[in-house]
């Protein structure tokens, strides 16, 4: 059952067409709160929305996907956030550890089979950490990715049955960091060293001079998405 139906949607997003995110996420807060979750992979604009909740509902409950892959930075961020804001962010877990994982499948599937290797382990693991919550808060950007392009800033996502809300959707990286530097957010040391973008540490280089914020990104392939922020509809819904 949809918390909102396509219509409020709709309502919803020419109510905050053009609001901050501040106050995207204080009409979510009363809209969903307790019910309201927030997935982050410690990027920048993730960390900006951190900040931002702490200010208006620390109580949120904010979830990173642990692939096993993450980098040692990316985990020590997390301490870090937890310092600064109090608030420890969980981990959630794929159900096989890296080990049991790459034995299962005679070693690791994230050179040839990326897609099988994100399903595994997020897709499938957010779909846990979803459960039982009717909204949660992403940090995409409108200019990421195609498949971002086409997001809204309250819309339902039918991959993981509740409705997904983007603050940050209209925000150029140069409003990211803007952010960050005016409110001293806490941040990933790897994009001082040419890692805009930040994911797992087999499918994450550096990108080159020239190269846009997401080449870093499964480099060498199509794939710029691990899949949860592409968007599917639900047959006949339209939502």
């Amino acid at each position: 059952m949809h918390s909102l139906t396509k219509d409020q949607i709709e309502e919803a997003n020419r109510l905050l067409d053009g609001h901050a995110p501040q106050a995207i996420l204080r009409w979510a807060v009363a809209q969903f709160f307790p019910k309201l979750t927030m997935g982050t992979a410690f990027g920048p604009e993730g960390n900006c929305i951190i900040h931002m909740l702490a200010e208006i509902e620390p109580r949120i409950r904010i979830f990173n996907l642990e692939t096993g892959y993450q980098f040692p930075e990316t985990l020590q961020l997390r301490e870090r956030i937890k310092e600064r804001y109090g608030i420890e962010v969980e981990y959630i877990y794929p159900e096989l550890t890296v080990e049991e994982y790459e034995k299962e499948h005679g070693g690791p599937l994230y050179n040839l089979y990326s897609d099988q290797c994100c399903h595994d382990r997020k897709i499938l693991p957010l779909r846990k950490a979803a459960a039982g919550y009717l909204a949660w808060i992403s940090a995409i950007r409108k200019d990421q990715t195609d498949d971002r392009g086409q997001a809204a800033v309250v819309q339902w996502d039918a991959k993981f049955d509740l409705v997904k809300i983007n603050p940050l959707l209209h925000w150029t990286t140069n409003e990211v960091w803007r952010f960050i530097v005016q409110n001293d957010v806490p941040y990933n040391p790897l994009h001082d060293q040419g890692y805009p973008s930040i994911g797992c540490w087999p499918c994450t280089r550096a990108v080159k001079e020239g190269e846009d914020e997401r080449a870093g990104r499964w480099a060498g392939k199509v794939k710029k998405e691990c899949g949860l922020h592409v968007i599917e509809h639900e047959e006949g819904s339209g939502i």
